[in-house]
């Protein structure tokens, strides 16, 4: 199963190095985009679920590593809870 990794930048400048067991991120993602934060994380759930998901089928057991990568997700996201105007940068993938 092809895994990749992938950049945001959150609403306050930081990078972060994500990762997904499958390539679905480009799915609900494009590079270079600014997704508003509430967006950001409904896209997040919804394709790290998927590709647990596939891990799932493949293998028998969901991929603890994205759903893991959804957890952090969620939590630094909380961070920016109340601002509106928060969105976050689908920055690049890397392959």
């Amino acid at each position: 199963m092809p895994e990749m990794r992938f950049v945001v930048t959150w609403p306050d400048g930081r990078d972060e190095e994500c990762y997904s067991p499958s390539l679905v991120i480009k799915d609900f993602f494009a590079e270079g985009q600014s997704y508003p934060l509430a967006d950001f994380l409904k896209r997040s759930r919804e394709a790290l679920t998927i590709a647990s998901d596939r891990v799932q089928a493949k293998y028998g057991v969901p991929c603890s590593l994205a759903r893991g990568q959804l957890a952090r997700i969620e939590t630094a996201a909380t961070q920016f809870d109340g601002q509106e105007a928060a969105t976050v940068v689908m920055k690049t993938f890397i392959a």
